[in-house]
């Protein structure tokens, strides 16, 4: 081979092939928009789903393998996990990502360092299942001084760990960010990988499941009501919204195979706000129902069916959590 081909064959491996950082990358994975990579780092994990829950640590403490009494938050949910450039300390990479963040209006709720987070690294695998679902790079990436290769679903280690979590607010609501940065691998690597988890406020759609009317007579025979999970409110107000026709039809379906039944109709609220607000608005959302089912296309006949509001003096779950107050928040069908 002459070395004229030899150079010819060396610009074309170098315009087809991407560099081999690029190869460790995830295939159409990107940075999340809130923040952007350490300099020169790889995105060799991803994860993002449009809803999703999540947890965020609020202690350095963890028992049965898990954190204890992590933060539940709900939302829009990113993972990522980087590599960092070789040479560049576990230290200075932590804290770029805590700099950054902190001047964009991060208050931190929780951190901590080196020996005092021991265990807690070790129980987010158990907390978050993070591994699970994350796209991880494909090819093996290769440590720094070329004697081993290793896989990018393992790059987060044991060593030199440290943790960062904090909310931001943003347009009125509240982000949540984790960012967790360890020795990458083994100390023959020479790098440090970073974890970060952000989960963004949104709205989960609703609309998709709601009570059949079978189901709906085997709960009135069985315990004389039933929770319709398919009605549904803006926080506040009485109005059924579109995503409620569905349950309606059920609901009609049921009545109309039953025309001696009656029932109550019985709206109950959380402990949000004062009493006599909660009876005004649970009584006013089981009318909006009674309305709706004795209006065309449904046409029940409205002395069959009675609007009650109990606010929050019957609970099914406490109101002390979120996931407690969304339980009470609901409708019920009662038998008369």
């Amino acid at each position: 081979m002459t070395a004229r081909l030899a150079l010819y064959l060396m610009v074309l491996v170098a315009l087809v092939l991407p560099p081999v950082h690029a190869q460790n990358e995830v295939p159409g994975a990107a940075d999340h928009p809130l923040i952007q990579r350490f300099d020169g780092s790889r995105l060799i994990g991803y994860r993002q789903a449009d809803w999703e829950e999540s947890f965020f640590p609020t202690q350095s403490k963890s028992h049965g393998g898990r954190w204890v009494e992590p933060l539940r938050v709900e939302g829009r949910l990113t993972r990522l996990v980087y590599l960092a450039p070789a040479g560049k300390s576990r230290a200075e990479v932590h804290r770029n990502y805590e700099q950054a963040l902190v001047a964009a209006g991060l208050k931190p709720r929780f951190s901590c360092e080196l020996r005092s987070c021991e265990g807690l690294y070790g129980a987010m695998a158990n907390t978050l299942a993070w591994r699970n679902a994350m796209r991880f790079s494909p090819q093996p990436i290769r440590s720094d001084d070329g004697r081993s290769n290793f896989s990018a679903v393992s790059a987060l280690s044991y060593e030199e760990v440290r943790f960062l979590y904090g909310t931001l607010s943003r347009n009125g609501a509240e982000w949540h960010v984790l960012v967790v940065t360890t020795q990458a691998v083994n100390k023959r690597s020479d790098s440090a990988a970073t974890f970060i988890q952000i989960v963004e406020p949104k709205a989960m759609q609703t609309g998709q499941v709601s009570v059949d009317a079978t189901a709906i007579s085997q709960g009135l025979q069985a315990e004389g009501k039933v929770t319709l999970t398919g009605l549904f409110f803006d926080t506040g107000k009485s109005e059924l919204k579109a995503e409620s026709k569905p349950q309606l039809e059920e609901m009609a379906k049921l009545l109309q195979s039953q025309p001696a039944a009656k029932v109550f109709i019985v709206g109950h609220t959380d402990n949000v706000g004062a009493f006599d607000a909660n009876v005004a608005l649970s009584l006013a959302r089981a009318q909006a129902v009674v309305a709706a089912l004795s209006a065309a296309p449904y046409k029940v006949d409205a002395k069959r069916l009675s609007a009650k509001g109990a606010a929050n003096i019957a609970p099914v779950a406490s109101n002390g959590s979120e996931e407690g107050r969304a339980k009470n928040r609901r409708v019920e069908l009662v038998l008369q």
